[in-house]
């Protein structure tokens, strides 16, 4: 288990669970971050946010949330 603050770029990862506060989950959650959801790593800013694509949307996600978002590396390719 690993951190997506963590992820390579152009690697894809399954979420496994958010550790950040409550109200930022639930944020997180509607825009499509839940267990199970698989993340492309798009690009990472040298500040270290990362752009990630999930369910067809690119996001931009700051350091501090990418380090609170627990996830497991996909070996598969689509």
């Amino acid at each position: 288990m690993m951190s997506l603050f963590e992820g390579i770029k152009g690697n894809r990862y399954e979420i496994r669970g958010l550790n950040v506060e409550e109200a930022l989950t639930r944020r997180l959650q509607a825009l499509g971050l839940n267990d199970g959801t698989v993340v492309s790593v798009l690009n990472r800013k040298k500040n270290g946010a990362l752009i990630i694509r999930v369910r067809g949307t690119r996001l931009a996600i700051g350091r501090r949330i990418c380090q609170g978002i627990e996830v497991e590396e996909r070996a598969d390719e689509v």
